[in-house]
């Protein structure tokens, strides 16, 4: 029974030092890098999460296993299982790491990130990782890379529509047709904000806040507008017309200056891009024209329009010039008797 006592306290140890190295020394050494922002410390400590305390628990059941009283063979095997245990705690940590980094690279490049990059990249890792442990206990991989290389083409036959999905979504990602952050318009009518492409679906997000699921295939195959492509900034157009008897000149004025107006408060970078008018029919009631301004990207094109017509309205009552409605003249043909 004595002889038990090390490899039970050599547990105990690693059992107490991992509480405290995760709880505590893990958690300020978080809490730091966080308030002093150093740049990339989130992805490596949510790498490292909770691998403190296996560490430590693997170290101190090592310590255990070499000075327990029983047989080498159970020593040699409970070794090669804590070191199975180990390599694939590294292989976690390194998978995690470079899913966060492509995850960062991906949101600096378009504005946000892609789940598919990041969880083939995830993916590779953890595969690269499993063959290195195999190799590592003495295991030739060469077959195992033979054999899933020819149930691969079946299990390639079996998920064809799955396979075709995560072909489209790299075809998506690679082309740069779409991005998440784009705002685009399908031929059937949804229209959103991209907010992720994954193995098989790219995710939209409506402006009610609903989402659209669209299968990446069917994406890469139909006809949609990527109203941030070639440029996020587009131009608003409004319809406008002002009665007979207005001053043209003056019309122009006006309406330029407020249109400078409403830039300056939704679309201040874009100021040196000045709005403009051209006159283009004689309408039944009034004498039509179209306004020209850029906003920043789609979505702003609503609160353009809701500020342009409010301070439009109430400038050219100010001025006075009148916007005509439609008006009708009735006439009634007498019947004599």
């Amino acid at each position: 029974m004595m002889d038990w006592i090390l490899p039970l306290a050599l547990i105990l140890v690693g059992l107490l030092t991992g509480i405290i190295g995760e709880k505590v020394i893990f958690h300020r050494l978080q809490k730091f890098a966080t308030d002093k922002n150093i740049p990339g410390s989130h992805i490596i400590f949510t790498s490292l999460q909770s691998m403190p305390f296996v560490w430590f628990m693997l170290a101190g059941f090592s310590g255990a296993v070499v000075s327990a009283p029983i047989k080498t063979d159970i020593i040699n095997l409970l070794q090669r299982l804590t070191t199975i245990a180990f390599l694939f705690s590294i292989t976690l940590v390194a998978a995690r790491f470079t899913a966060g980094f492509v995850h960062l690279y991906t949101k600096a490049a378009d504005r946000a990130t892609v789940s598919l990059i990041s969880n083939v990249a995830k993916a590779a890792v953890l595969g690269l990782g499993i063959l290195i442990i195999l190799q590592t206990l003495g295991i030739a991989i060469t077959p195992i890379i033979t054999t899933l290389g020819v149930g691969g083409l079946a299990v390639g036959l079996a998920l064809q529509d799955t396979l075709a999905n995560l072909f489209a979504g790299f075809y998506l990602i690679l082309s740069k047709q779409v991005r998440t952050g784009d705002y685009v318009k399908l031929n059937d009518g949804n229209e959103g904000y991209v907010i992720d492409i994954s193995w098989r679906n790219t995710t939209i997000r409506e402006l009610s806040n609903n989402v659209v699921i669209v299968p990446n295939s069917k994406l890469g195959s139909t006809i949609f507008t990527n109203y941030h492509l070639p440029a996020k900034e587009i131009t608003l157009t409004m319809n406008v017309g002002v009665s007979y008897n207005s001053d043209l000149e003056q019309v122009e004025r006006v309406t330029v200056e407020v249109a400078k107006e409403v830039m300056q408060e939704i679309a201040p970078d874009l100021i040196n891009n000045e709005p403009y008018i051209r006159f283009h029919s004689f309408g039944d009631f009034s004498i039509d024209f179209t306004l020209y301004m850029r906003v920043s990207e789609y979505f702003d094109q609503r609160i353009g329009k809701h500020l342009f017509i409010k301070k439009l309205h109430k400038r050219y009552q100010e001025v006075g010039i009148s916007i005509p409605f439609p008006i009708q003249d009735v006439y009634v043909r007498g019947t004599g008797e």
